[in-house]
């Protein structure tokens, strides 16, 4: 017989895991664009910067311009990791980019091509250079560090080694 705590119990399990099973939606970095960019600003990014040189300034206000179609989803993004918070374990809190060294040179990406993204798990990091993939709860609080202003938030759910 169905009492009436095993319902609640049950619909609040089934309520509960929605979110956590289900599918993430895979984000690229042009999704992150709020719509109306030309494409100019990523385009602009992706080249590469010599040692010594600085790139070209960005419109900053544009850059700021964040998209909130993705927001509360469960997505999966790839990038790179720029460490914040680490311990002998791993890494707890960083930031994801688009591309390797993405915040060591001048300026930085603009905020809506970069992630905030926080673990309750730290996650042992091989290496800069290696590309990660996130997995997680999307949204759109905009922090500002030391190293940029960062426009979007991932409460990440699963953080591993991408691979193409």
């Amino acid at each position: 017989m169905l009492t009436r705590r095993t319902f609640l119990v049950a619909t609040a399990a089934a309520l509960g895991a929605g979110p956590a099973l289900a599918k993430p939606l895979d984000l690229d970095w042009d999704d992150l664009v709020p719509d109306g960019d030309s494409g100019k600003l990523l385009k602009d990014l992706r080249g590469v910067v010599q040692h010594g040189q600085l790139t070209t300034g960005f419109d900053q206000e544009a850059a700021r311009a964040v998209t909130e179609e993705f927001n509360g989803q469960t997505v999966r993004l790839p990038g790179f990791v720029v460490p914040l918070d680490f311990s002998a374990t791993g890494v707890t809190t960083f930031i994801l980019a688009p591309f390797v060294g993405a915040c060591i040179h001048v300026p930085p990406p603009p905020a809506n091509q970069l992630v905030m993204v926080t673990s309750q798990k730290p996650y042992e990091l091989s290496g800069l250079y290696d590309p990660v993939e996130v997995t997680g709860t999307f949204g759109t609080t905009a922090t500002s560090t030391e190293l940029a202003e960062v426009g979007y938030t991932l409460q990440a759910s699963r953080i591993r080694p991408y691979k193409d």
